[in-house]
């Protein structure tokens, strides 16, 4: 039998891929935002437990692995640290474990970051370039804000910043969810991760475009913690239609902080089992020398071309997902 050669996608896709991106750097040009590029292969990759990351053995080059950035943040962030200014970046990223509808290893990111902006003007901007690539053609006006509290709250009847183990484990229970106390244990922020996609996620952003923000301390990621809250961080997450589109941040600035934050990633992927990530010291360098205040996006672009073009599978709008790669 004959390998499947052919594009997964309709040809159809391809132009409307390559409008998409042409939009994209008009909307930037026009705010004068510096386009960059980065390395897609590096020596240190992020210790985020929730993400896999593909290794490359040692090399002619290199007598220690390399790696496959998940995400351009860390190399756009020394960028940041040197004085480049205002930037975004397309780009391929790459994350081993995730192929199924919604997702496919080798993946195409936006990622941008804006100089003395708070996580409401990143919000605002978010909000100003998802209109301008689905306004129009989903017919979307509405742009919705909410806390995360809030929504946890709305369908969940639990409050997210209080661990209540119990009530958690009675939720799932009462939605027929039992493989959730499996999953999670006595973790808050897997309880939180499991509940919101199963009993949030799906309803948020009908017809509209859905900004969650201030999520849990324990979520922050490479949020900074919200000045006076310490149990809230400065982060949002983008929903169109129950499909996650993007996390951005207030990005944390403080080396120690940051430092912290890695060893507790670091310690969490010993205990789970996972792969050892090689701490990236230049970008704590970049950190320590004086990251500028600034606020960050990434948008998965395959899913914006999902919703554009009316598909609910990722390999309907890539040329060659990784199953014929």
């Amino acid at each position: 039998m004959p390998l499947a050669w052919e594009p997964s996608c309709a040809l159809e896709i391809l132009p409307l891929r390559a409008e998409m991106l042409r939009k994209i750097r008009d909307f930037f040009a026009a705010r004068k935002v510096l386009e960059v590029e980065t390395p897609l292969l590096g020596q240190a990759i992020g210790s985020d437990p929730h993400l896999d990351f593909f290794t490359i053995p040692h090399t002619s080059f290199r007598k220690t692995a390399l790696f496959l950035q998940t995400s351009p943040e860390f190399a756009m962030k020394r960028l940041l640290a040197a004085g480049s200014g205002s930037i975004f970046q397309i780009c391929k990223a790459f994350r081993e474990g995730e192929a199924g509808r919604l997702h496919n290893p080798e993946f195409t990111l936006l990622e941008w970051y804006r100089l003395d902006y708070d996580l409401p003007q990143l919000m605002a901007e978010t909000a100003d370039l998802l209109l301008f690539l689905l306004g129009e053609p989903l017919s979307l006006n509405a742009v919705q804000r909410f806390s995360y509290a809030q929504v946890f709250r709305e369908y969940t009847g639990l409050e997210a910043l209080c661990f209540d183990l119990s009530a958690y484990r009675r939720c799932a229970e009462r939605h027929r969810l039992p493989e959730a106390a499996a999953i999670c244990g006595a973790d808050h922020a897997l309880w939180l991760d499991f509940l919101f996609s199963h009993l949030v996620q799906p309803f948020l952003g009908s017809k509209a475009i859905c900004l969650i923000h201030d999520y849990p301390a324990c979520q922050a990621a490479l949020a900074r913690l919200k000045p006076g809250n310490p149990l809230l961080a400065e982060r949002v997450e983008i929903f169109v239609d129950g499909l996650e589109l993007g996390n951005g941040y207030h990005e944390l600035t403080d080396v120690r902080e940051q430092r912290q934050r890695f060893a507790r990633d670091r310690a969490a992927r010993v205990r789970l089992g996972l792969p050892e990530a090689a701490v990236d010291e230049r970008f704590l360098a970049a950190l320590e020398a004086g990251l500028p205040d600034c606020a960050g996006m990434a948008i998965g672009l395959d899913r914006v071309l999902m919703l554009l073009t009316g598909h609910d599978e990722i390999a309907s709008i890539l040329a060659f997902p990784v199953s014929r790669a």
